[in-house]
Parts: C-alpha cells; sequence; structure tokens
C-alpha cells in the first residue's frame, strides 16, 4: 500500500457538494492499495502511520506522533498514488490493485487506525471527491508499504 500523509491543522472531504468527512489537527492520508499487497499491508501501514513522529514537541522538533498529540486523521483513498509516469505524457495506473479488494484494504487502513484508538474519518472510495487541507509546516510524507518488512 502506499501513503501520502499530510500533517494538518483541519481537513475536509466533501461529495457532491455535502461534507463527508471533517479534522481538525491530525493527519489526511491519502491510501492506494497495490497489486500484491499482502493481506496485512494495511495494519502494518496503519501502524506505521500512527506511531510517524512529525508533529512538534516543546522544543519545536518533529517528535510526537497524532496518537501522541491527541489528533485525528481522515482517510481517502486515492488510486492515483499508483501512477507510473515513466514512459509518454499519460500516467499509467496498471498497478493499483482492482477496484473491489482496493477498497476492502483501504477500509482495513481506516479500521486499523481506529483500532489504534485514534479517530478517523473516511472520504467514499471511488467517488468524485473535493479534499480541502491546510498543510501545516508543510509536512508531507510518502509512505510505501514495501518499504519495510
Amino acid at each position: 500500500m502506499r501513503a501520502l500523509v499530510q500533517r494538518v491543522s483541519e481537513a475536509q472531504v466533501t461529495v457532491a457538494g455535502r461534507s463527508i468527512g471533517r479534522i481538525g489537527p491530525g493527519l489526511l492520508v491519502l491510501v492506494c492499495a497495490m497489486k500484491g499487497d499482502p493481506d496485512d499491508a494495511a495494519a502494518k501501514l496503519a501502524a506505521r502511520v500512527a506511531k510517524l513522529r512529525i508533529f512538534r514537541d516543546e522544543a519545536g522538533k518533529m517528535n510526537r506522533s497524532v496518537q501522541d498529540i491527541g489528533g485525528a486523521v481522515l482517510v481517502v483513498s486515492q488510486f492515483t498514488l499508483a501512477a507510473d509516469t515513466s514512459t509518454g505524457n499519460r500516467p499509467g495506473f496498471s498497478s493499483a490493485e482492482a477496484p473491489e479488494r482496493g477498497e476492502a484494504l483501504y477500509l482495513r487502513f481506516a479500521q486499523a487506525l481506529r483500532d489504534l484508538g485514534l479517530p478517523v474519518e473516511t472520504g467514499s472510495f471511488g467517488a468524485d471527491m473535493r479534499v480541502a487541507l491546510v498543510n501545516d509546516g508543510p509536512v508531507t510524507i510518502w509512505m510505501d508499504s514495501a518499504d519495510r518488512a
């Protein structure tokens, strides 16, 4: 699985003009299931995201996790994280997981964060969504479950 993690002071996702997920301080996580992801990829990636120390401590250093600060997480599915831009001008998405399994892994990822005690809001898998955020820092981190066993 791939995730683009952004430290935010607030974030919101809307579908058809209606807000379906909104958080204050915490993380906006754009997530994509990739072909070949093992069944435990969602839980492992969620554990890494929850412990990612990108929030400031008293000394101003990035030393706290979203769990440490009592923050929330907005999880939004984004298959375009699987984009292959190595040839031509049009990205290919053949490495993204098929929609049915992709949605299952996306939902497992969100649930794994909840199981870790985090408040989680979500987008709507496969919907045309509008995502608004205030990136705090800015801090944006790319994570891939294949990077670590």
